[in-house]
C-alpha cells in the first residue's frame, strides 16, 4: 500500500516523496475573476459564487440565536469536549504572547534610545473549511489566537451545508470562542468578502484559516491589501521511526492523515526494513476496517512512501527535506532527536503523541504550514494578529552623537536633504 523508496545510497528526499499534484495555473484566473467580481458586486456577486459552487445559504450573516441554538442543541459530551481544547489552546496561546514580546520596549541613553510598541489588527477574518464536514477544532485554532492577541473584533465564514445552513458543532465552537460574526459562505468569495468587505461582511485586517485551492489562491490575490497568513495546502505527515516503533502506531497515524484528503500525503522514514513490512501489514487491516476507506486508499496511493535509509540520521535529512506539516519521532530517545529537527510545522515526539492531538487538544495551533513552506513558515499564532511600531526619541545630545554618520549615509546615497534635516536642528536655520 506503501510504494517502497530506497534512499540508502542517496537522492533527491523531495523527488522521492511527491506531494499530490495541484494545477495552480488552471485555477488561479478563476480565483481572480470571483475576486474582482465580490470585491465589486458586495452581496450580491458573493451569493451568486456561492450557489453556483454549492449551496444558497439561509442568510448570509448567521443569527445570534441560530448560534446559541445550535450550542444547545449539541451533546454536553461534545460541548465539554470543545471546552478542554479551547481552554489549552487558549492557554498555549497566552503563554507564546507572554513570552515572544513585551508590549514595550526600549534601549539606548535618555538622550538617544529606540524602541518598540506592539498593536493588535482592529479586526481579523478566520476563514474555517465546512460543506461535507464540520471542523469545530479549526475555528477554535483561527479565533483564539485573534482574541488573545487584543483583536476587538472577530468574525468567520464557513461554508454551509447543502441544506443552507452551518453545521451546529461549528456554531457551537464559535459560541464558546466569543466569535463576534459568523457568515455561511466559503471559497474564494468569502476570502475576498472579508478582504474587501460587502453590505452585510465587514472589512476585516488580516483573513486567516486553512482552505482549499481556491480559498489558497485567493488569500494570494489579496495579500497586497489585508494581511494573510501562511498558504495551507493538503494536509502531510512524516514519521520518522526506528526499530523500536510500534508498527500498529505507525499505521493507524498514517491513515488518520489519509482521511482527511485524498491529496494528503503519509510518509515513513525508517532505517528499518522489518518495521516497514509490519507497517504494511498493520495497514491493510486498518484500512480495511476505516469508515472512509476510499479517501485513505486513494491518499496512500497516490501519496503513501516508506522510504528506506541507511540510519536515523539520514532519516532525519530526508526529513528536513520534506519539511513535513507534521512530523512524528517514534525513535528511542525523541527528545535527543528532536534537536536535529529544522523544518516541520509540527513535532510529535513519542509513541503517545499522535498528530490527532495536535488537531484537537494539545493546545499547539493546528494550522500549520504545507508542502514543503515549514522551510521558511510558521504556525498561526498570535503574532499573526499583531504588528509592531518601532519608536525613536532623539534628544539633541543623542542627534549630535550619531550626527556625523547620519550625514556620511546620506551623501553617500546622494540623499542632501536628509543631511539637511539634520544640520537645521543642530547648526539653526542658516546652518
Amino acid at each position: 500500500m506503501l510504494t517502497v523508496v530506497d534512499l540508502r545510497n542517496g537522492g533527491d528526499p523531495v523527488a522521492a516523496l511527491p506531494r499530490a499534484q495541484i494545477d495552480r495555473d488552471a485555477v488561479r484566473e478563476r480565483v481572480r475573476e470571483i475576486v474582482a467580481a465580490v470585491r465589486s458586486g458586495g452581496d450580491e456577486a458573493a451569493l451568486g459564487f456561492e450557489e453556483r459552487f454549492g449551496t444558497r445559504p439561509h442568510a448570509l450573516r448567521v443569527p445570534a440565536g441560530d448560534i446559541q441554538a445550535a450550542a444547545a442543541s449539541c451533546e454536553r459530551s461534545l460541548l465539554a469536549a470543545i471546552e478542554v481544547a479551547a481552554q489549552r489552546i487558549r492557554a498555549y496561546h497566552e503563554r507564546q504572547v507572554a513570552e515572544e514580546r513585551a508590549p514595550f520596549w526600549r534601549s539606548g541613553t535618555d538622550g538617544a534610545w529606540v524602541g518598540e510598541e506592539t498593536r493588535p489588527v482592529a479586526r481579523a477574518g478566520c476563514y474555517v473549511p465546512g460543506g461535507r464536514a464540520a471542523y469545530p477544532s479549526t475555528v477554535l485554532m483561527t479565533t483564539t489566537p485573534a482574541r488573545v492577541a487584543g483583536v476587538e473584533r472577530i468574525i468567520v465564514c464557513v461554508p454551509p451545508s447543502s441544506s443552507g445552513a452551518v453545521h451546529p458543532a461549528t456554531l457551537a465552537a464559535c459560541a464558546i470562542a466569543g466569535v463576534d460574526e459568523v457568515f455561511a459562505i466559503g471559497g474564494a468569495q468569502a476570502v475576498a468578502a472579508m478582504a474587501y468587505g460587502t453590505e452585510t461582511i465587514p472589512a476585516v485586517d488580516v483573513v486567516a484559516g486553512p482552505g482549499n485551492l481556491y480559498v489558497t489562491l485567493a488569500k494570494h490575490e489579496v495579500a497586497l491589501d489585508v494581511g494573510v497568513d501562511a498558504f495551507a495546502g493538503p494536509t502531510e505527515v512524516a514519521i520518522v521511526a526506528d526499530e523500536t516503533a510500534d508498527p500498529l502506531f505507525i499505521a493507524a497515524d498514517l491513515v488518520a492523515q489519509a482521511e482527511h484528503d485524498p491529496l494528503a500525503t503519509a510518509v515513513l522514514i525508517t532505517p528499518s526494513e522489518d518495521l516497514i513490512a509490519a507497517v504494511e501489514e498493520a495497514l491493510a487491516t486498518e484500512v480495511a476496517a476505516a469508515p472512509r476507506r476510499e479517501d485513505i486508499e486513494q491518499a496512500l496511493r497516490g501519496q503513501g512512501r516508506a522510504a528506506l535509509v541507511a540510519d536515523l540520521e539520514a532519516a532525519l535529512e530526508v526529513a528536513n527535506a520534506f519539511a513535513p506539516e507534521h512530523l512524528e519521532l517514534l525513535v528511542g530517545d525523541p527528545q535527543q532527536v528532536l534537536q536535529r529537527v529544522r523544518n516541520a510545522g509540527a513535532v510529535f515526539l513519542g509513541a503517545y503523541s499522535p498528530v490527532a492531538l495536535g488537531d484537537y487538544v494539545a493546545g499547539t495551533n493546528h494550522v500549520l504550514p504545507t508542502a514543503g513552506t515549514a522551510r521558511f513558515a510558521s504556525p498561526l499564532r498570535a503574532s499573526t494578529f499583531v504588528k509592531s511600531t518601532g519608536v525613536i526619541a532623539f534628544e539633541r545630545s543623542g542627534l549630535e552623537e550619531f550626527g556625523s554618520a547620519l550625514v556620511t549615509l546620506a551623501e553617500a546615497e546622494g540623499l542632501p536633504a536628509h543631511a539637511r534635516a539634520l544640520r537645521v536642528r543642530l547648526e539653526g536655520r542658516d546652518g
